[in-house]
């Protein structure tokens, strides 16, 4: 049963970067505007936007959300622990997901495939799995963001070792979306 609200941007990088950053508190200001590069700095402004648009349409909170975080990092809505949400992003889409349950999203373009990359984060299962596809890039990052999904579910973050990351799932459910250049997976 998907209990969660996706919001996608597909084109981050058109946003108006000075009428977003007006628009949010000054701890998400200071985080977007650390980002080294404008296009740093656009994906996530546009990502905390949406989180704006998703709370604001589904639970009616107008305010700019203030986050609080937990010991490996994992974000909450101040005065709002009721509230779950997740963001991500790659360089052509923005997302964020809300849910009245733990959820995570990841979202990542699918790149050249590098097997030395797939062999230190996948399983003997799973890597076998991406060998025998006929595009191991778009299975490589299908594994990816599930992995990754799951991880800022649990607020873990990458703290473990990655290969162990979807050997025991147990509740948990995967939405994985196949956009144009890029592979979206929800965890819920």
């Amino acid at each position: 049963m998907r209990n969660y609200k996706l919001y996608i941007d597909d084109n981050p990088l058109a946003i108006d970067l000075e009428s977003a950053l007006a628009k949010m508190t000054e701890q998400r200001r200071t985080k977007v505007l650390a980002f080294k590069h404008e296009q740093g700095r656009k994906l996530s402004a546009a990502a905390y936007m949406l989180l704006c648009k998703a709370i604001k349409e589904e639970y009616g909170i107008d305010e700019p959300p203030v986050f609080e975080y937990s010991e490996h990092g994992k974000p909450s809505i101040v005065g709002h622990p009721e509230i779950y949400f997740n963001l991500s992003h790659c360089r052509s889409v923005a997302a964020c997901v809300v849910s009245l349950s733990p959820v995570g999203v990841d979202v990542e373009d699918v790149r050249e495939f590098k097997e030395s990359l797939a062999r230190y984060v996948l399983n003997d299962d799973e890597y076998a799995t991406v060998m025998s596809s006929q595009s191991p890039a778009q299975e490589f990052i299908r594994l990816w963001t599930m992995k990754e999904s799951y991880l800022k579910l649990t607020g873990e973050g990458i703290t473990r070792d990655l290969k162990t990351v979807l050997t025991d799932m147990g509740k948990y459910h995967f939405d994985t979306r196949f956009l144009h250049t890029s592979i979206l997976t929800i965890c819920y």
